[in-house]
């Protein structure tokens, strides 16, 4: 068997092996062994990691297949900085929400886009702001979640099925969607208020506007963690973390 795909993540086996998580194209994320991958001399210790487009062949029919070889399916650009801890966090929902041997062809595309995206952020020569990931992620994130099962109504409230108003607040409830904010009226804990506006940006995945920015993250993070059963994300503790060690730093 052969496909394109990435490497999500990857552990030591035996002495000289590597146990790895994939996701492919077209046969989805499931596990295979890289036998003698740790060797000094392997060749596959420069390829077989996160982030660098692979082309796998691999055989075996059970849960864990064994890898023949896994080339470069391209140029092997880093990521750093915060381009590099999104990436580490887009493979880590992937990880969590998607199931072993379930194909998501489109999914697949829309994780190739932004890891390209993220890489282009790492090679600006200009420098540009942490927050400079955040549309790559909430357009992943919104794909993710229709992918899976869990696609968000961001054109029509939730009971009426009217349009989205773009000038109108919203409660936007899990698992119900959104619904007229009354005025003054403020969310519960499974709910988050925001504009008509976010709506319609962010369902054509244009994240460019402050406002959009913040209350469209405020909105995937409520909805993620739902889907996670409120399972933390290591990948977001880091980052709070090394938020504090920066704050820590100015003062």
């Amino acid at each position: 068997m052969s496909d394109r795909g990435y490497v999500l993540h990857s552990y030591p086996y035996k002495e000289t092996s590597l146990i790895l998580q994939v996701f492919t194209e077209h046969h989805g994320r499931f596990g295979m062994v890289a036998k003698g991958a740790r060797r000094p001399r392997s060749a596959s210790r420069s390829t077989l990691v996160p982030f660098l487009p692979l082309v796998f062949d691999w055989f075996g029919r059970g849960e864990l297949k064994t890898l023949k070889t896994g080339e470069a399916d391209g140029p092997a650009l880093p990521l750093a900085g915060a381009a590099l801890l999104a990436a580490f966090y887009l493979n880590e929902l992937l990880l969590k929400l998607t199931h072993r041997d379930d194909p998501h062809e489109g999914l697949y595309d829309a994780y190739h886009t932004a890891i390209g995206e993220l890489r282009a952020l790492s090679r600006s020569t200009v420098k540009p702001p942490a927050d400079a990931v955040e549309p790559v992620l909430r357009r992943f994130e919104v794909t993710l979640l229709r992918e899976v099962g869990y696609a968000l109504e961001l054109t029509r409230e939730a009971g009426t099925h009217a349009p989205i108003v773009a000038e109108r607040d919203y409660l936007y409830y899990v698992e119900r969607g959104a619904v007229p904010a009354g005025e003054g009226q403020e969310p519960r804990a499974n709910a988050v208020k925001l504009r008509g506006l976010t709506l319609h940006h962010l369902e054509r995945g244009e994240l460019s506007d402050p406002v959009t920015a913040t209350q469209a993250k405020q909105l995937m993070r409520l909805i993620i963690q739902h889907v996670l059963n409120g399972e933390e994300l290591s990948t977001r503790n880091l980052a709070r973390d090394l938020q504090r060690m920066a704050e820590g730093t100015t003062k």
